[in-house]
């Protein structure tokens, strides 16, 4: 399996409110990321816009549907699909999330959680392995937001990751808000969830913004609809002290404002970047 080089860069999600803001000008970003499922067609507008844009930058591949924890294995039906959009696009890299979507009859259409066991690790490396193999290519693994605990858990989310990385020689997605939320839920440190880590392995991170707890709901929901939080910042700048190259990409999928206010949030990250904290908070 081929290695994944590092890209240093910052970029954005293309969303369909901004298609044309990349068709019809230069948007100063190093990348762009897409949701996979989105452009696994065999036409239309959206892979056409998808092409012209892969013409100006590079493209990160990023799945929702994978669901690499499924007992029942991976549907190879889509992994054809994903295989024949990669031939098509040539992207920086191919990446997922670290959860199961579907079992054997049905799509969730959601991120669910994984219990943190040996048999779960096995479950996942194995996919994972299947998933590399048919793309002939190593992969990108994201952290989840977490909400809720399994009593079977044998071990922490950052050993789970490791040890994960570890067998498959996959890479990982670092998704520094992901991190905040489920500290929050759960109580754990964030510094020993980077300490834990094999950070030589991360090639992108995400940021992004969530919902905090309010007297309506007790815990910290990963959204996507608001501007990433200072806490968020400050972990990142810890992040980026002790990682090498990396692309770093905002996210936003709900309430998405005009272009000009993400690449503002762009800047944002681009200088805390260059000027890493290493003793925020954990």
């Amino acid at each position: 399996m081929s290695s994944i080089e590092p890209f240093c860069g910052f970029g954005l999600g293309l969303r369909r409110t901004h298609y044309a803001d990349f068709l019809d000008g230069d948007v100063p970003v190093d990348f762009v990321e897409v949701i996979s499922e989105n452009y696994m067609v065999d036409g239309g507008k959206p892979l056409r816009v998808l092409e012209q844009v892969r013409a100006k930058h590079p493209v990160i591949l990023h799945g929702v549907s994978m669901s690499i924890g499924s007992v029942c294995g991976l549907n190879p039906a889509y992994l054809d699909r994903l295989k024949r959009l990669a031939e098509r696009i040539d992207p920086l890299w191919i990446s997922d999330h670290l959860c199961w979507t579907r079992t054997s009859a049905h799509n969730s259409h959601d991120l669910l959680p994984l219990p943190l066991t040996q048999e779960a690790l096995g479950v996942v490396c194995e996919n994972i392995g299947r998933a590399q193999d048919h793309l002939g290519r190593a992969m990108l693994i994201e952290n989840p937001s977490s909400y809720m605990t399994f009593p079977q858990d044998e071990m922490a989310e950052w050993e789970f990751i490791s040890e994960m990385a570890q067998r498959t020689g996959c890479y990982l997605l670092l998704d520094v808000n992901n991190v905040y939320v489920s500290a929050c839920n759960h109580g754990f440190s964030t510094q020993d969830y980077l300490d834990g880590l094999p950070l030589e392995r991360v090639r992108q991170i995400h940021l992004a913004g969530h919902s905090p707890r309010s007297d309506e709901c007790e815990i910290v929901i990963d959204t996507h609809d608001r501007a990433v939080c200072d806490e968020v910042w400050a972990l990142y700048g810890r992040a980026m002290a002790r990682l090498g190259p990396v692309a770093t990409m905002i996210e936003r999928d709900d309430k998405i404002p005009p272009l000009p206010e993400l690449m503002d949030e762009l800047e944002l990250a681009r200088k805390v970047a260059k000027q890493p904290s290493r003793s925020a908070a954990a």
